[in-house]
């Protein structure tokens, strides 16, 4: 189910042709990601507007007073349209120089239904736009806000609610990739600046027809930055998040080629308990889907169960979709991303947690950004 009605078609097809719009545009003087950035906070919280595109996103495990499990994720997204060389403050409040847009999804694992929607603007008039005083980005009535390097609100409604939520890291930002990159392709100028916040203590409520139902769990934030696109020879990726009862972390994403395999620039990190990084490469992991859902909307295939190895640190486990249809069917960037479960053993312990799957590139050519 969708949170957006089918009688606002008109409505879709514009925000449709305003992405592709974004995607599509081209720019010389775009900056693009090098080894050696340093990463600081909260500064790096904030806009990067010399690259190209840009998101910041957030998903979690939530569970209310009675043990009822929602997931959720809350992605803002900058799509470059004219570098900021070429930008004129005096300029017409017309003139487009990023596209803002989001997507909204919510889980209900009890109740076994997926509600998503999508906002688009080109913020002409303020309603949508990044970096202003606490707002680190907004759209509309959804609004991510920060009150410093480790404290977080978001905000967002639909037909079938509104989530309130106050996030307090409890774990330091975490760095991917290497040198201050995180390579995505063998080809040069496929790389982003990419960290998360793997652990962030989450409060708030769902508030329904009027009534706060009180929330609180694990949330995962990921923000990342970046002028390459997609590979020419790569299809699309899968990415996980985990944060297993343990206190460890796990990030992994495999970039997939158009001949089916994984490309050999895939990575991840592991993030200790004590918040300690290591930094996977391809060769240190292995993902293999043991089961699959078909689209009924698109008839792509989305693997939505992994056996997953990881001989370094001695730790073999599943993942599997906490439900089967979590796909949001957004035109040009339609993907499936949903809450997930885990387990499995790590030097011989039984080991649980969930996260977060995301799967892209299966109902058809994915443009934008890269993981």
């Amino acid at each position: 189910m969708c949170f957006q009605p089918r009688s606002r078609a008109a409505h879709r097809a514009a925000a449709t042709g305003l992405i592709v719009l974004a995607l599509s545009a081209v720019g010389a003087d775009w900056k693009t990601a090098e080894p050696g950035w340093q990463y600081q906070f909260p500064r790096d919280h904030h806009a990067h507007g010399d690259f190209k595109t840009e998101w910041w996103y957030f998903t979690g495990n939530l569970v209310d007073d009675q043990d009822h499990r929602f997931g959720y994720e809350l992605t803002f997204f900058r799509q470059g349209i004219r570098p900021m060389a070429d930008r004129d403050p005096n300029s017409s409040r017309f003139i487009v120089d990023d596209l803002k847009f989001a997507h909204f999804a919510l889980t209900d694992v009890a109740k076994q239904h997926f509600h998503f929607e999508q906002k688009t603007s080109r913020g002409a008039f303020g309603e949508a736009g990044f970096d202003e005083g606490q707002r680190l980005a907004w759209i509309d009535n959804w609004t991510l806000s920060s009150s410093g390097q480790d404290s977080f609100d978001l905000l967002a409604t639909g037909p079938q609610g509104e989530i309130h939520l106050h996030l307090r890291a409890t774990k330091a930002p975490v760095a991917h990739g290497e040198n201050g990159v995180s390579i995505k392709a063998a080809t040069s100028g496929h790389a982003s600046h990419y960290y998360s916040i793997p652990r962030l203590e989450t409060t708030g409520e769902f508030v329904v027809q009027g009534k706060a139902r009180p929330l609180h769990g694990e949330s995962w934030f990921d923000h990342e930055w970046a002028t390459g696109q997609l590979a020419e020879n790569q299809a699309g990726w899968d990415w996980i998040c985990l944060q297993w009862e343990d206190g460890t972390e796990l990030m992994l994403y495999q970039m997939r080629l158009k001949t089916g395999g994984a490309d050999s620039s895939s990575s991840g990190t592991w993030i200790a308990a004590n918040g300690a990084t290591t930094h996977l490469r391809s060769s240190d992991f292995r993902m293999t889907p043991i089961a699959f859902w078909k689209s009924k909307t698109n008839g792509a295939q989305y693997p939505i169960a992994w056996r997953i190895s990881l001989p370094g640190q001695r730790a073999e486990f599943v993942i599997r979709a906490a439900l089967e249809d979590q796909e949001l069917a957004l035109g040009p960037i339609t993907y499936w991303e949903g809450a997930i479960d885990a387990s499995g053993t790590r030097d011989g312990q039984a080991i649980k947690g969930r996260g977060y799957l995301e799967l892209t590139g299966y109902a058809g050519p994915l443009s934008g950004l890269s993981r």
